[in-house]
């Protein structure tokens, strides 16, 4: 047995970080290298990145002032109101922690654009040498993305702990990163869905072209969606999510033992392991010259999982940890695969459960939705078993380590299922680059063939992405379960400082704790319906000016060469109203959890965060599976099942789908993030709930 000091440990994580960011600039450097000489895909190619960055440079500016004023609001209240506190330093480290979130999130957002825009370009003209050549192009691109996230979010946490030695400071620091993610999240998902709908409905329904067709003025928006969607926003959310899990372990740690006791330095060994296995995952996955992209992306998942596993095994060995942790960090590892797993079944088109909805699509829209969506509240089950068996198995194998120990080993197992986070988003950002890149394909004439090869990359992208974002959601329950704790935590700290009774559980005939649970229930559903009347209200502009351009542009129905929509005009559209839209509802969740907190105080908080967790896990489940489940069934038909291509069962198929767009990538991955953000401000706001409030 080695004894190892946190120093050390923070040390290790610090080099770890920069190892990761090291080989992002590596991976950045080779898809750059690979060759791409087709002018027409070059300038497509060009106009997705001016698109995609221009709304990334506008949303940044909005959020900017958001940042700026509630920086402001922390110095001024946080963790204590600037007038209680004989410590303003405490309050000054806190805003800065907030900021260096933030600007940490954004940055990973936009070294995601960056990537993404260029290796589609590349994985396009891949594609016309084969499988291989593509795939590796397009995955390593999605890990430059899964490095640098990982990298950077362990980076930031481990330099808080080191610079301000406070683990509340951290949850200043996680607050950053999730309202940036809550608002990129939101606004990219708005973006993407508005033109991604009006592309389809337009474009395939009524004019029956393409999904790629170069004359439809929505389509380079709809490629400029895939990467402020599926790569920025979704980027920052997997940031705030590893972010929360590590902040929330790290408050209990500090609760049960001090800073500078074991339990911390376990967080950042596992932690730090998390990101090394990960590194090493992408170093070795491969694939034949006719391999199958799904099973090479599955494959480097496991063997990153296997790896994590055993190295954190041989760390507990050799420093004496706690097994019973490790025991529950195990746990999240194997349930966080297995919750992959069963969204694979219910979203992959290979099974029963897509083909099932695709046969009702021959029987009209209607019955796609119907299937789709009863499908998609069954596909909830299996994953909300798993985080409670986590939850409960977790608590129950760390509890006889004394008071508390229950709580801590729930947020390690957080802290488990998302070791393998740099893995997760390699394969989740792999997906829009191959995405773009069959649409790429198709625009630069580049042939059936190539289009056939890139369809396959796409098919096993829209896979794997259903895989990972279930994977996301159920990591977010756990986190936000450890949140909670770390919530409890906050409170009696700031009890015993002010002489107030603590609390060791929230009981539901408490009127406050029940008027808590039945508002917090209530947000998810407020929150998801008012981006998808974004994306509503968003797409009917849209699809006006795809009318107005059809008819009114001479040449661009028949193709005349030389002829071009105004594609600038779509993506302002796009651009514009996701921008409008994206703050009210995340202000919506914010100011709710700040009214019921001043009515109610800290039990009415405790009901709120709790009903919250419930109804937005189930809601973010539904959505994403339901939303892959209606996508892969209208891609099995166009693979030439049920009519193919044309059919009446298309037109429904392509109907679920734009019903599904919204669902999976708007609402359903934003509302993890969203109680993710409640549940921060509520551990943040601890103290002021304490002092006042009307009940």
């Amino acid at each position: 047995m080695f004894e190892i000091s946190t120093q050390t440990v923070q040390m290790a994580s610090l080099l770890i970080s920069i190892l990761a960011l090291a080989f992002a600039v590596w991976l950045y450097t080779w898809v750059k290298s690979q060759p791409s000489s087709n002018a027409r895909i070059a300038e497509i190619g060009e106009y997705i990145r001016q698109g995609a960055n221009t709304f990334l440079k506008r949303e940044y500016l909005i959020l900017a002032r958001f940042t700026a004023v509630a920086g402001v609001l922390i110095v001024l209240l946080l963790p204590k109101p600037i007038w209680n506190t004989n410590n303003i330093s405490e309050n000054i480290f806190m805003a800065v922690s907030y900021v260096f979130g933030t600007v940490l999130s954004a940055l990973a957002g936009k070294i995601g654009i960056q990537i993404a825009t260029i290796a589609n370009i590349k994985a396009a003209e891949a594609a016309t040498k084969g499988v291989k050549p593509s795939f590796m192009t397009g995955f390593r691109g999605g890990a430059v993305m899964g490095m640098a996230v990982v990298g950077t979010s362990l980076l930031g946490v481990t330099l808080v702990i080191w610079l301000v030695g406070d683990a509340s400071a951290v949850l200043g620091f996680s607050f950053g990163a999730s309202s940036l993610a809550l608002f990129a999240k939101a606004g990219g998902g708005i973006f993407t869905k508005t033109a991604d709908i009006s592309a389809d409905l337009v474009g395939k329904v009524e004019l029956g072209i393409e999904e790629d067709d170069p004359r439809n003025p929505a389509v380079i928006a709809d490629n400029v969606g895939d990467n402020v969607g599926d790569v920025a926003g979704m980027g920052a959310d997997l940031f705030d999510s590893n972010v929360a899990s590590m902040s929330a372990a790290l408050v209990m740690a500090t609760s049960l033992g001090g800073i500078a006791g074991k339990n911390v330095a376990m967080v950042f060994i596992y932690a730090a392991i998390g990101l090394l296995s990960s590194i090493i995952g992408v170093a070795t996955a491969r694939i034949g010259e006719k391999g199958d992209p799904s099973k090479a992306l599955n494959t480097s998942t496991y063997v990153t999982t296997g790896i994590y596993a055993v190295l954190t095994a041989l760390s507990t060995y050799i420093f004496g940890l706690e097994w019973r942790i490790w025991g529950a960090t195990a746990i999240g590892l194997i349930v966080g695969t297995i919750i992959g797993i069963t969204s694979d079944y219910f979203t992959n088109d290979a099974k029963p459960i897509v083909q099932a909805v695709a046969n009702a699509s021959k029987s009209g829209p209607a019955f796609t939705i119907l299937s789709g969506f009863s499908y998609g509240l069954i596909s909830a089950l299996p994953a909300l078993i798993g985080i409670a068996v986590t939850s409960l198995a977790a608590y129950y194998i760390c509890d006889p380590l004394g008071p508390g120990y229950g709580m801590f080993g729930i947020s390690m197992s957080a802290v488990g299922m998302l070791s393998i986070v740099g893995m997760i988003i390699s394969n989740d950002a792999y997906g829009p680059i191959v995405d773009n890149a069959r649409g790429l394909a198709e625009m630069g004439g580049l042939g059936e063939k190539v289009i056939a090869i890139a369809d396959e990359l796409d098919s096993a992208g829209n896979t794997v992405k259903a895989v990972t974002k279930g994977f996301s959601i159920g990591a977010a329950g756990l986190t936000v379960i450890a949140l909670l704790g770390a919530f409890m935590s906050e409170v009696n700290t700031a009890a015993a400082e002010l002489g107030l009774e603590t609390i060791s559980h929230f009981d539901i005939m408490n009127p406050a704790v029940f008027f808590g649970l039945i508002v917090g229930i209530a947000i998810p559903a407020v929150f998801s319906a008012m981006l998808m009347l974004g994306v509503d209200k968003n797409a009917q502009r849209m699809v006006e000016e795809i009318h107005r351009q059809w008819e009114s542009i001479p040449g661009l129905k028949e193709g005349k060469e030389g002829v071009k929509p105004d594609y600038d005009k779509c993506i302002d559209i796009a651009t514009t109203g996701s921008l409008k839209e994206l703050i009210p509802a995340g202000l919506t969740a914010i100011i709710a959890t700040i009214v019921v907190g001043f009515i109610g105080g800290v039990s009415a908080i405790g009901g709120f965060l709790t009903g919250n967790i419930a109804s937005g896990l189930l809601l973010a489940l539904l959505m994403s599976n339901a939303g892959g489940l209606w996508d892969n069934s209208k891609k099995y038909v166009e693979a030439g099942n049920c009519g193919g291509k044309g059919s009446p069962a298309h037109k429904a198929a392509v109907v679920g789908d734009t019903v599904g767009d919204p669902f999976k990538d708007t609402a359903g991955p934003s509302i993890n993030t969203q109680i993710t953000v409640v549940s921060l401000v509520a551990s943040l706001l601890s103290t002021l709930f304490l002092l006042y409030s009307l009940f």
